[in-house]
């Protein structure tokens, strides 16, 4: 319902034969670059604001370009990036185009390496500048690096502090340049390291370059870069001498999958992507776990080398809920058991009365919860049926085993997304107005005044849309009752890793935790939580504790979900309104293998994002409190 933005999507893929191989097989050179574009745009949902691929040549003589980039801005980047590639070719007659020696030797991005970003901010920064991938550029070709990544770190202040203290002199403020920079630092000393060990052996001129290719050991680069990083991330990297890697944060915060076989080996951050745009089974593509990094050297040989010893596990369970394709196999299964969990909240909400309740969804991420909420209800009503046939005894009528047999779920698809609003118009009433008129209704949809309509959604997290549109635009169907389903839990807690909810003051639960406090005369727990928090702003980060949990301490949750209710009720509403929440249990059970939960639960993964939810509360109360 409300869009969320996630940053980002990375796709690699180097290519383990040369290029004519792929001419013949598949008739182009480009089979890489095709590949690449395929993944990138089947990952087009994760990244809209921007798009960036970089090329390595492998072998270019001295004096030829080997690396090289192509970034763009907007939701169509994608096309516009590989758009330009191809007008690099446009001149080029069909002999040459399809003769992959020559493109090998005097084409641009006719390379074994690719890599691919798609990006959402979730810092508020914008432009082409801060469109992935970064590149740090060397007359050594080792030492050139582009670098991108999926991903959001919580102590910038303190990297940026560590390598500004060795004289370094980053650009930007902005974390992205600044790992560029500590990286490609470690990097100049790996290759000053083995430099110096190949003038030690005697070797001289182009013979020292080709060794430091050969020898360069890039876990050593990212063993001394990242130990500090504290965040989730996925982040890629290509040096100017083919040297590839990626390596995921020891939480497993950010998820990424790789394939390999005798032709090609692929990276992405979803596994049904690579599933698609190489025709593979989802049981020969591998998940990088957590503090690994998978390399491929030179000479095009993999190996992977666990990088950071793993935290506790805390893969991002809104992977699962929202930000993913619902393709996976895995994903999917998920999704419908979150809604299925919901069938028992579901009954409470409509007095158990599934005669005259229509279900519908919110398109059109929460459509496979629909699904399993479906599936959830017809085997309730096949255990109603089954006690109705064993009530009437042994000889049922005809007509008594009808009746009972034609009881069915009704569902109907109620809200469609019509428009989208109108950004251009800056007059606040008339973007209220547009808002309201983003989702349209099916009329007749319902039986007005007798059928409850329940309407499920992925996620409730600001509750605008709910209030200036959904709700309103529900109730001109009369139904006797509306139920607004999350088949999430409620978001509590601003995100630090790569999701864009930084701010307490967005979610809608904090706010109907504060109003029941000032309500309930209970301003002296805001008042505790501020001051408990303001004591420990000068501790180490690791003992810091989340005392933001202590606002929502004194309240259930049905509490807190019946506040918003009547904080997202647009006045005028004549159906009564109930909003129903999936529990932190029902998520755990439905996707057990992503327990990262703290923008639900609080429970941050690492000390960085304890340390920045306590100061996003202290820079709110500040903001409207006088204490």
């Amino acid at each position: 319902m409300e869009q969320l933005k996630h940053e980002c999507g990375v796709a690699m893929i180097r290519l383990l034969k040369p290029l004519e191989y792929y001419q013949k097989k598949y008739g182009t050179w480009m089979y890489g670059l095709n590949k690449l574009y395929l993944l990138m745009e089947k990952q087009h949902n994760r990244g809209q604001e921007g798009a960036g691929l970089a090329c390595v040549k492998l072998e270019a003589s001295p004096g030829e370009e080997y690396m090289f980039r192509e970034r763009a801005l907007g939701s169509g980047a994608i096309t516009e990036i590989f758009g330009n590639v191809q007008n690099y070719f446009k001149d080029v007659s069909p002999d040459k185009l399809s003769d992959a020696d020559y493109a090998k030797r005097c084409l641009p991005f006719a390379g074994e390496v690719y890599m691919g970003h798609l990006r959402y901010s979730t810092t508020g920064k914008s432009g082409i500048t801060y469109v992935h991938p970064f590149l740090r550029r060397n007359n050594w070709r080792a030492k050139n690096l582009a670098l991108c990544g999926n991903f959001n770190m919580t102590n910038v202040d303190e990297i940026f502090s560590k390598i500004t203290a060795i004289g370094q002199h980053p650009r930007k403020y902005a974390d992205t340049y600044i790992m560029l920079e500590q990286m490609g630092h470690r990097l100049d000393r790996e290759v000053e390291r083995l430099y110096r060990e190949c003038e030690d052996e005697g070797l001289t001129g182009m013979n020292i370059t080709h060794e430091i290719e050969e020898r360069i050991d890039l876990s050593n680069v990212l063993k001394t870069t990242t130990k500090d990083w504290d965040g989730g991330y996925v982040v890629c990297g290509v040096t100017g001498s083919g040297e590839s890697f990626a390596v995921r944060d020891p939480w497993g915060i950010r998820p990424a999958y790789w394939y390999i076989d005798d032709e090609v080996a692929v990276l992405a951050s979803e596994r049904p992507v690579i599933q698609t745009a190489f025709n593979v089974s989802a049981d020969s593509i591998k998940e990088l776990q957590p503090g690994e990094a998978i390399f491929l050297n030179k000479a095009g040989g993999m190996r992977l080398s666990q990088i950071n010893k793993p935290k506790e596990v805390k893969a991002c369970s809104f992977e699962r809920i929202y930000f993913s394709r619902g393709s996976d196999v895995e994903i999917y299964k998920e999704r419908k058991m979150l809604g299925e969990k919901l069938v028992e909240p579901i009954l409470k909400a409509i007095n158990y009365d599934v005669e005259h309740t229509v279900f519908s969804f919110i398109p059109n991420t929460a459509e496979v919860a629909f699904y399993g909420m479906l599936e959830g209800f017809d085997n309730y009503l096949n255990e109603l049926k089954v006690k109705h046939i064993e009530a009437l005894g042994h000889n049922p009528t005809h007509d008594e085993l009808e009746k009972i047999l034609s009881m069915r779920i009704r569902s109907e698809k109620v809200a469609i997304k019509d428009i989208k609003l109108r950004t251009f118009i800056a007059e606040d009433n008339s973007r209220n107005d547009l808002a309201a008129h983003v989702y349209d209704i099916t009329y007749g949809s319902l039986k007005p005044h007798e059928d409850n309509l329940v309407i499920i959604d992925d996620s409730i997290v600001r509750g605008t849309t709910l209030k200036q549109s959904i709700i309103g635009i529900l109730d001109r169907l009369n139904p006797k009752k509306i139920v607004i389903v999350s088949s999430s839990p409620q978001v509590r807690y601003p995100d630090y890793y790569g999701i864009d909810m930084a701010r307490m003051n967005e979610f809608i639960a904090f706010k109907a935790a504060i109003e029941l406090l000032k309500e309930r005369d209970m301003k002296d727990v805001i008042e505790r939580a501020y001051n408990k928090a303001k004591e420990q702003v000068d501790l180490p980060k690791d003992q810091m504790v989340n005392h933001v949990k202590d606002i929502y301490a004194p309240f259930a949750d049905e509490e807190i979900s019946a506040k918003m209710v009547e904080l997202l009720t647009p006045k005028g509403t004549k159906a009564k309104v109930e909003i129903v929440y999936q529990h932190l249990e029902g998520l755990h059970e439905a996707c057990p293998k992503n327990k990262g939960d703290w923008y639900f639960s609080g429970d941050y993964p690492t000390p960085g994002g304890v340390k920045l939810v306590n100061q996003a509360f202290i820079n709110y109360i500040e903001q409207v409190y006088q204490f």
